[in-house]
C-alpha cells in the first residue's frame, strides 16, 4: 500500500518543493496551509497533490504514515500541532525529512548564504543539466529553465538551496545541518532572521556547524572579500576552499587552495568573461544583469567544476540561463511604464537589484515599491539599512502591510531618496497606474503576495 505523507504548511517554498519530491518518489501526498499563492500553489495543483485551506483534523483521518511539519507560523498552540501531538502521530521537520529520505547516497551541492541562494542554485542545476548529468534539485523559487522548483533527477548529483533558518518549533537548528554537502557554496553573510537569531555571531555559529559536516575530500566555494564569511572559515575549516574574486585573504586560511575565479566585467553585467587565475574560459552573454549575478555565475561554475563539468561547458550553459521567477521579473508594460516583480528579502538585495537595473537603463526613472514584510524587516531591525538601500532609485513608495510592527514615517523622513508611505493598497495602485510622460520602471519588492498587487496593477494600467 502506498505510504501517505501529510505536509503541515505545504504552501511554503521548502515544504511545497518537498511535497513535489515526495509525489515524484511515489508517496501519496496531501497538505494544508493558511495561505497558498503562486507559483507554489500552481505547481502543487499541476501534479494533483491534495490541498486544504487551513487545518482540520479530518485531513488526518485515516492517520498518515508521516507528518512533515513546516516552520512558518506553526508554533505550539497551533491546532494542527496540538492534534498531531495528542494523537501520537509520527512527525518530522521538512529539512530532516529531506536529509533522511532524499539526500542519502547523493552528491549534495548545497548553496548557502544571505543572498543569491535561489539564483545560484538555479544556475548550478542548469549547468549540470546541460552537461547531461540530470541532477536532482530543490530550489526556493521557480527557475525559468525548469518547470518546477524540485525534481529527483538521477544519481548522484543533487543541488539544494541551504537555508540557515531553523527547522521547526521542535528543532531550532539551521535547516542546512541536515543536508551533509560534499560541495558547499557560501555566497555571502549578513545579519538576517532577527526573529530567531540575536546577532550575526549566532548565525556565524550555525555556518561553522555546517562547515563541520563537509568532508575533507569535498570543496567549499566562498567569496574572497566577505569579512563575515572569512571569520567563519577562520573558526575552523577542514576542506579545500576555492575563492570568488581577486582579493587576498589576510591572514591566509590554511585550506585555501589558491584558485580564484574572477571576471573582467566593467559594464552592467549582461556580458563578461570568466577567468580562473590566469586562464580564460570564455564569455557569457545573457539576459541577467548586475555584479551580484556575475558573482552567482562564477560561484556556480566553480561548483559545477568540482562535479566534473568543464568550465567552457558551464559558460555555454549559462549563456542560455533564463533566471528565476520573481527576480526582477518583467510582469507588465503599458505605454512608458514597465512593472517588475522582485523577491527582495533584505536591504542588500534591494540595493543590488536596483543598482543592476540602474546600470542597464541609465537615467530613466525608477520607482521602488517596497513592502518590508520579512521577519527581520517587519520588526524594524534594519531601519538604517532600509533608509539607504533604495539609493539607485529616483523615488520609493513604502507600503505598511498588516504584519509590519513599526511606524514607517521615520523611515520616510530619513530615506536618501524622495519617499512616500502608503497604508491602503488601492490608493497605492491608483498612484502607480497614473500615465507617465517619461519612461519609468516600477519595481515591486516583497517576499509575499502583496495583496495581489501583481495582478491588480497591470489591470489598472490597462484600464488607464
Amino acid at each position: 500500500m502506498t505510504q501517505h505523507i501529510y505536509f503541515l504548511g505545504i504552501g511554503g517554498t521548502l515544504m511545497g518543493s518537498l511535497a513535489l519530491l515526495a509525489k515524484e518518489r511515489g508517496f501519496r501526498v496531501s497538505g494544508s496551509d493558511a495561505v497558498m499563492y503562486p507559483p507554489m500553489s500552481d505547481q502543487l495543483a499541476e501534479v494533483e497533490i491534495e490541498l486544504f485551506q487551513d487545518f482540520d483534523p479530518a485531513q488526518l483521518k485515516p492517520a498518515p504514515d508521516m507528518v512533515v511539519v513546516g516552520n512558518a507560523q506553526l508554533p505550539r498552540g497551533h491546532p494542527g500541532i496540538e492534534y498531531i501531538l495528542d494523537s501520537g502521530l509520527p512527525y518530522t521537520s521538512g529539512a530532516e525529512w529531506l536529509g533522511r529520505y532524499i539526500l542519502p547516497d547523493r552528491w549534495v551541492l548545497a548553496v548557502s548564504g544571505t543572498h543569491g541562494k535561489t539564483t545560484t542554485a538555479s544556475m548550478l542545476a542548469w549547468i549540470l543539466d546541460q552537461a547531461g548529468l540530470d541532477p536532482g534539485f530543490l530550489i526556493g523559487g521557480v527557475p525559468k529553465n525548469f518547470t518546477r522548483s524540485a525534481r529527483l533527477g538521477a544519481d548522484p548529483f543533487f543541488v539544494v538551496e541551504a537555508d540557515e533558518y531553523d527547522c521547526s518549533y521542535f528543532d531550532r537548528r539551521a535547516k542546512f545541518v541536515h543536508y551533509r554537502p560534499r560541495t558547499l557554496i557560501i555566497n555571502n553573510l549578513e545579519y538576517d532572521h532577527a526573529d530567531i537569531y540575536p546577532d550575526l555571531g549566532a548565525i556565524q555559529t550555525q555556518f561553522h556547524h555546517l562547515l563541520r559536516t563537509v568532508p575533507s575530500h569535498g570543496m567549499i566555494i566562498a567569496p574572497s572579500n566577505d569579512e563575515h564569511v572569512n571569520e567563519v572559515l577562520g573558526q575552523g575549516c577542514w576542506t579545500p576552499i576555492v575563492r570568488i574574486g581577486h582579493a587576498q585573504i589576510k591572514p591566509p586560511i590554511q585550506s585555501d587552495n589558491g584558485e580564484r575565479w574572477h571576471t573582467d566585467n566593467t559594464g552592467d553585467g549582461s556580458s563578461f568573461r570568466v577567468l580562473l587565475n590566469d586562464s580564460d574560459y570564455g564569455k557569457i552573454t545573457w539576459s541577467m544583469m548586475g555584479e551580484h549575478n556575475i558573482h552567482n555565475a562564477l560561484t556556480a561554475i566553480a561548483a559545477a567544476r568540482h562535479a566534473g563539468v568543464a568550465p567552457k561547458i558551464a559558460v555555454e550553459a549559462l549563456s542560455s540561463f533564463a533566471g528565476v521567477k520573481r527576480r526582477l521579473d518583467l510582469i507588465a508594460e503599458k505605454g512608458n511604464t514597465l512593472v517588475y516583480d522582485d523577491f527582495a528579502h533584505h536591504p542588500t538585495a534591494i540595493r543590488t537589484t536596483l543598482q543592476g537595473l540602474r546600470n542597464k537603463i541609465g537615467n530613466e526613472q525608477i520607482i521602488a515599491v517596497v513592502e518590508p514584510r520579512t521577519h527581520t524587516m517587519s520588526l524594524g531591525i534594519l531601519q538604517h539599512e532600509l533608509a539607504t538601500c533604495c539609493s539607485p532609485a529616483d523615488e520609493v513608495y513604502w507600503f505598511r502591510g498588516e504584519n509590519i510592527k513599526w511606524d514607517l514615517s521615520e523611515l520616510v523622513q530619513n530615506c536618501v531618496v524622495p519617499a512616500r508611505q502608503f497604508d491602503d493598497l488601492d490608493r497605492l495602485i491608483e498612484e502607480l497606474a497614473k500615465p507617465s510622460i517619461a519612461r519609468q520602471h516600477i519595481v515591486i519588492m516583497s517576499n509575499g503576495s502583496f495583496g495581489g498587487i501583481y495582478e491588480k496593477l497591470p489591470r489598472a494600467l490597462q484600464a488607464n
